[in-house]
């Protein structure tokens, strides 16, 4: 049998005694984790060093580099995601409803784990302590198999959460990495339906691509960020300003910044010079329609491909359009359902907005950078679900939860 074959039966022969422990239990994990993780800060950056030595030589962009980079403060900050999942409500155990039939039967729902989920995903580190806490916290078991651009820093990290664990008495096997990082690695992880209740891909279009068309395990798809801003007639310049910088530029390679700036017709003359200057100096490269590049001549002219296209890069593409309507239906034609966001003082048009926009997260005067599970108040998050089953936008730990019936009778039969 294969390693990973071994790995799956593993995660399903321990994921009963996952989901036994108590929220005391799970919280005392959660929280020797986060402080061995600070304790064995050193280990991980030197993990972190070979990893991003490796992609320099590779020639990875800045942005992509970014995700990748561990840093003091981005350990403290993981060990701080897994004492804010400890300090949330448990979810396993919620009883949703209580209901009394006709004929005596009470019938109730409450929520219960998943059972063992597999995540497959890139370059972010951090993914793994997230991942692990939340699917912990929710009572499962995961198998984590990461991308080769991280895999001394997930190495590193998993090596830490399977000490914490066993000096908790605890199996070391309720968290497994899988550290060969080849395609056909993921492959086999995505036909393990007899160890695997859902497989959760995390990372890149190409990647979410092929674990949806390839898996047999049912997938929660996480999506890629194509996020727009439009900047409606009535909107506060000087906001719409430091909420696009915001999007654009606090952090490239992520899947919440904003790939495209749509811009009203009645107010496009005005905002979008000291805009794109702004964005500019920024070190933004806008790329622009027509009615943009004859306000800004010395820009790029947009193509097809750059309205369907997330950057993930300091690139940014520009739009003028006639109204709220036509911005409403140009993102439900190359956005991606994730993050959506309108500029205004016209509550008529942010009502429409919030209404009419098919994502899983539209904003009002504010970042689409703030679609995240930490920020969201889940501590944490799994991904970002685009799809509309089971889970949609930030995924926590209600979203790593399955749910059960439990019916009381007193000799009722049928």
């Amino acid at each position: 049998m294969s390693e990973l074959y071994n790995k799956g039966k593993n995660a399903k022969m321990i994921k009963s005694e996952v989901q036994r422990l108590s929220t005391i239990d799970k919280n005392c994990v959660l929280l020797k984790v986060a402080d061995n993780l600070v304790k064995n800060s050193n280990y991980i950056l030197k993990s972190n060093s070979i990893d991003i030595h490796e992609a320099r030589k590779q020639g990875m962009k800045d942005s992509l580099l970014d995700r990748l980079l561990l840093t003091e403060d981005r350990i403290s900050s993981m060990a701080s995601g897994l004492k804010n999942i400890a300090s949330l409500d448990d979810p396993i155990g919620e009883v949703l409803y209580m209901k009394q039939r006709p004929n005596g039967l009470r019938i109730g729902k409450k929520r219960v784990p998943i059972g063992v989920i597999g995540i497959i995903y890139e370059s972010r580190p951090n993914v793994t302590i997230d991942a692990f806490g939340l699917c912990f916290k929710a009572g499962n078991a995961v198998i984590l198999r990461g991308g080769k651009e991280a895999i001394n820093s997930n190495i590193a990290l998993v090596n830490i959460i399977q000490n914490s664990l066993e000096e908790m008495s605890l199996p070391k096997e309720i968290v497994q990495i899988v550290e060969d990082t080849s395609r056909e690695s993921a492959y086999e992880l995505m036909k393990m339906n007899e160890f695997l209740d859902v497989l959760i891909p995390r990372g890149g279009i190409e990647l979410i691509r092929s674990v949806v068309e390839n898996s047999t395990v049912p997938v929660i798809e996480t999506g890629t960020g194509n996020c727009h801003i439009f900047v409606d007639k009535s909107a506060n310049l000087d906001m719409a300003k430091r909420v696009v910088e915001n999007a654009k530029t606090s952090r490239t390679g992520v899947c919440n910044a904003c790939e495209k700036l749509l811009v009203h017709q009645d107010i496009a003359k005005d905002f979008l010079p000291s805009m794109l200057d702004q964005l500019i100096s920024k070190g933004v490269e806008i790329r622009g329609d027509l009615a943009t590049k004859t306000i800004k001549a010395d820009i790029a002219l947009a193509d097809e491909a750059d309205w369907q296209t997330e950057y993930l890069d300091l690139i940014l593409g520009v739009k003028v359009v006639k109204d709220i309507q036509e911005a409403i239906d140009h993102i439900n034609l190359y956005g991606t359902g994730h993050s959506e966001a309108i500029i205004t003082e016209n509550y008529s048009n942010s009502e429409k907005f919030l209404n009419d926009v098919d994502a899983a997260a539209v904003y009002v005067n504010a970042s689409t950078r703030f679609t995240d599970g930490e920020e969201f108040g889940f501590g944490a998050e799994i991904g970002i679900s685009t799809q509309k089953l089971h889970a949609r936008g930030p995924m926590g730990l209600e979203e790593l939860t399955s749910t059960k019936y439990f019916i009381y009778g007193n000799g009722q039969i049928r």
